[in-house]
Parts: structure tokens; C-alpha cells; sequence
């Protein structure tokens, strides 16, 4: 028998953040039919601080990756949160990474791999991996590095 995502997590060793409450008019995750989406989610680390800094000045590309991995624990933080459990996931259908870069800056998609490869260590390759788009921003909210937002197929309760 596979292991479930609950303990394919467990076995990263990665801890989850507190899952991030809104800051403005917005619902961090809404389940219609059979799906869950995720607002955008932000650099959450463990204590609540947010990591910031601009990637390309602030943050070199490894540091981006890392912070896009941050950003995927604060995601399943929200999908505990909301769901009760990570094995309540069917499937990742789509992952969208804003990366907050200088111009010259053309990685994005590199960084946003740090949360793409979280989501299929959860939940394996067929369904950990979804379609997704890698952008770069001019600036995101409160200066944070990456911004990711996401859609998830999810078993019936």
C-alpha cells in the first residue's frame, strides 16, 4: 500500500507555518464542487514573520526557490486548515507563481519549482504535478519574494 500525503509530508521534515488569515476583502480558500482554491499565499515562515526581499537584489535564485517552497507550506497550512487533511487532496490542477523580480531577472520558473516540488514530494508525481504558469512581478504585497495561488481537485468528504 502507497503511503498517504500526510505521511509523505511527514517525511520531508518540513514544518508547517500557522496557515495565514486574510489581510484584505478575500477567503484564503473556497470549495466549490470539487474543488479547493487558494488565494494567493505569501512567504509564511514557522513564527509568522514573512520573508522579503526581491529576487535578483534582495534574494538570489536558490533564496527564491527556498522562499517558493515557503510559500507551498503556508498553502498546506490552508489546505489543513480548511480540509482537515492533506489526503483529502485528489489531485494539483493548477499552480500560478508570481516571482517579485528585478527586470533583468529570468528565472521565474526555477523559483516557483521550490513549491511545484513540495506539491509532488505530497503527493507524487501524476498527481502532485498540475499545469502552471511562472510570472514575474514588478512588486507584490509588503515587498515578499513570491506570491503563489492554486487549485486542487479534492475527494468527496
Amino acid at each position: 500500500m502507497s503511503e498517504s500525503a500526510e505521511e509523505r509530508f511527514a517525511a520531508t521534515g518540513l514544518v508547517l507555518p500557522p496557515a495565514p488569515e486574510p489581510l484584505g476583502v478575500y477567503k484564503p480558500s473556497l470549495i466549490v464542487g470539487d474543488f479547493l482554491y487558494l488565494s494567493g499565499h505569501g512567504t509564511v515562515q514557522e513564527d509568522g514573520s514573512l520573508i522579503i526581499g526581491r529576487v535578483g537584489a534582495d534574494l538570489d535564485v536558490e533564496k527564491g526557490k527556498l522562499a517558493a517552497r515557503q510559500v507551498g507550506l503556508a498553502m498546506l497550512a490552508t489546505i489543513k486548515k480548511t480540509l482537515g487533511s492533506l489526503n483529502r487532496v485528489k489531485r494539483v490542477v493548477k499552480v500560478l507563481g508570481m516571482v517579485n523580480a528585478t527586470p533583468d531577472f529570468a528565472r521565474h520558473p526555477y523559483v516557483i519549482n521550490g513549491c511545484s516540488e513540495l506539491f509532488r514530494e505530497v503527493w507524487g508525481q501524476e498527481n502532485g504535478v498540475g499545469v502552471r504558469s511562472a510570472v514575474g512581478m514588478g512588486t507584490l504585497p509588503d515587498n515578499i519574494p513570491v506570491e503563489i495561488e492554486a487549485v486542487f481537485e479534492i475527494h468527496p468528504q
